[in-house]
């Protein structure tokens, strides 16, 4: 209840805001539980990428030092948010969204970057999706990149790609990972190219120090 609340309020905003966004791919969403991957572009793509997978709810990882505040504790657990501590993430950071997805009830978001300020990936999507037997849906976002510039209208799309399947016999050793990375990095290039040729990412703390 308080999930579709949530969700129902974000969606007001945004299109008071910003204007209706464009959810491009949807027909690529399988109908059980995945996870959906992609760059982590600003601070509410989550909420955006939500909105796009509705009306499947969603779950997240979140850093643990938000849920110190008890509010925002609130609105995330009920969000269906769960806390991973970033330097010594444990085994309850695989544990907890593989029962989520293995439930059925809720798919993933993830963003295998871990941060907006890294291009990096790291190899936790894959173990999960390969531990629940669920496919990685590589997905974009392109719009404004901060909040301010949401007012601006500039449209929002969010892109979904096909599924990407981890076969079970698949080693997640090095190369096994490198072969799931660089499936999704292809997937994100070909996913903002099909938005947009001409779109070049620029991460919008680089480019203010830059300044």
């Amino acid at each position: 209840m308080f999930y579709s609340f949530m969700r129902g309020l974000v969606r007001l905003i945004i299109g008071l805001i910003n204007g209706k966004p464009r959810y491009q791919g949807r027909d690529n969403l399988p109908q059980g539980a995945y996870i959906l991957v992609g760059p982590h572009r600003t601070w509410f793509d989550p909420l955006l990428y939500a909105l796009a997978g509705s009306p499947m709810p969603f779950s997240f990882m979140a850093k643990e030092e938000l849920f110190k505040n008890p509010v925002l504790r609130f609105i995330l657990v009920h969000a269906n948010a769960f806390p991973v501590n970033r330097n010594h993430p444990g085994p309850s950071a695989i544990k907890t969204p593989v029962k989520f997805l293995r439930s059925g009830k809720f798919s993933l978001i993830m963003f295998p970057s871990g941060t907006r300020h890294s291009q990096e990936l790291k190899g936790g999507a894959t173990v999960i999706a390969k531990m629940a037997g669920v496919p990685l849906i590589p997905t974009v976002y392109q719009g404004p990149l901060t909040f301010k510039r949401l007012f601006t209208r500039q449209q929002i799309t969010v892109r979904f790609g096909k599924p990407i399947y981890i076969d079970r016999k698949l080693k997640l050793d090095d190369a096994g990972q490198k072969q799931i990375e660089t499936k999704m990095l292809t997937a994100f290039d070909d996913l903002d190219q099909q938005i947009d040729p001409s779109f070049h990412y620029v991460d919008p703390a680089t480019k203010k120090h830059a300044n």
